[in-house]
């Protein structure tokens, strides 16, 4: 099995990816909305909004999948963030990148994979559209510009909330995002066990 390699950009792609406050958010109607598009437009059992934090990758929408995170030293997604284009795995069984790792081996038992990287500004990639399938297959150039335009609009939904949550001007948290970000930082805290302090 071949674990993705860290971007150059990784501090600023984390930093980025942090100043969202998305990380461990509930789920919303707006990102699953486009997961069940996509699972049901590509006829596909799983579709994700993944989004790859610094050791796992953590679903923002997760359509056909029970868990909520995979480690990013497993993940497809992780593979996806490097390029620019769709990444696409026809049949994970023969790429020797893929053919031995755990989620090809065991559940879901993926064979095929295609990733839409998602950029929310500076050419970073926080995450991917991706839609998994346990049975090898290919993407028309079709089925490939669909993909794309789902992308997009899950960029769209990213970019309102960076909105919402940074302001334009400086690039740092407005309150909003300052209450998401300590809110999020005292849970993660209690649950560790660790003190803060402000």
């Amino acid at each position: 099995m071949q674990s993705p390699v860290v971007p150059d950009n990784e501090k600023q792609r984390l930093d980025a990816l942090r100043r969202l406050a998305v990380l461990d958010s509930p789920a919303e109607e707006r990102f699953d909305r486009i997961t069940r598009m996509a699972r049901n437009m590509f006829d596909v059992p799983i579709a994700l909004v993944s989004l790859v934090d610094e050791n796992r990758q953590w679903f923002k929408s997760c359509c056909g999948l029970p868990v909520l995170e995979t480690p990013r030293e497993i993940s497809f997604c992780g593979h996806a963030i490097l390029g620019e284009e769709l990444f696409v795995v026809e049949d994970a069984t023969q790429d020797p990148r893929f053919f031995d790792n755990p989620l090809v081996t065991g559940e879901p038992h993926i064979r095929f994979y295609a990733g839409h990287p998602l950029e929310v500004g500076d050419g970073l990639k926080l995450g991917t559209l991706c839609i998994i399938d346990r049975k090898p297959r290919s993407l028309s150039d079709k089925d490939q510009a669909m993909l794309a335009d789902l992308a997009s609009m899950v960029e769209s939904e990213l970019r309102a909330v960076q909105m919402a949550t940074i302001d334009e001007l400086t690039g740092i948290t407005n309150r909003r995002g300052f209450m998401l970000l300590a809110d999020k930082s005292l849970k993660y805290a209690f649950r560790v066990k660790n003190p803060v302090t402000l």
